[in-house]
């Protein structure tokens, strides 16, 4: 019996695949608060969607993201569960990053929409983040180093951009069957 492959179980799980031209465009932001029902409705698609999906693999190492645009819908809505014992969700909404510390680290990012592979993707230890509340309030956060990371990448993919494009020239993923670090958070140095 053949094994399935970590894409084809993200794909089964409902996760859009590399390849389909939702993952390459720029999504569409909420109007909010007028957009305040759609809003809420694809955050909680995004919340049953990761629920799903933790049912499947383990994400307790380094935390788990998800962007509208991976299941299908091209609308300016990410949710993070990050790794962090009692966190709750992280929804963003509308994101914008505004600052970035000029500090970086390269770790290995994974990605539901080409778990096939591994990249090495360098970014800033800390990012600040503006995002639209349902009452159409801006937020302001400062997130660092793992969160960071994980927000930054899915604050891409609603920008249309997939890691690969983050990484340094010459530099490609590997496969996950070569990476050892699954279940591990991200070293940082203190």
């Amino acid at each position: 019996m053949t094994e399935v492959q970590p894409s084809q179980r993200m794909r089964d799980l409902g996760v859009v695949q590399h390849g389909v031209g939702i993952l390459a465009e720029p999504a569409g932001a909420f109007a909010l608060p007028a957009d305040q029902d759609a809003a809420t409705r694809v955050v909680g698609q995004l919340s049953d969607a990761m629920d799903r999906i933790a049912r499947a693999h383990d994400f307790s190492g380094k935390g788990m993201g998800l962007a509208a645009p991976q299941i299908g819908i091209a609308r300016a809505a990410a949710t993070v569960r990050p790794a962090i014992p009692g966190a709750g969700l992280i929804v963003l909404l509308n994101p914008r990053i505004t600052a970035a510390s000029e500090e970086t680290d390269e770790q290995y990012e994974g990605c539901l929409s080409f778990f096939d592979v591994r990249g090495l993707v360098p970014r800033p230890l800390r990012i600040t983040v503006e995002t639209t509340a349902l009452d159409g309030s801006t937020v302001t956060t400062v997130y660092e180093r793992g969160l960071a990371r994980l927000v930054h990448h899915e604050i891409d993919h609603l920008d249309g951009l997939l890691y690969t494009a983050r990484m340094r020239p010459g530099v490609g993923p590997i496969r996950v069957e070569e990476y050892r670090q699954t279940g591990r958070a991200w070293a940082y140095e203190r």
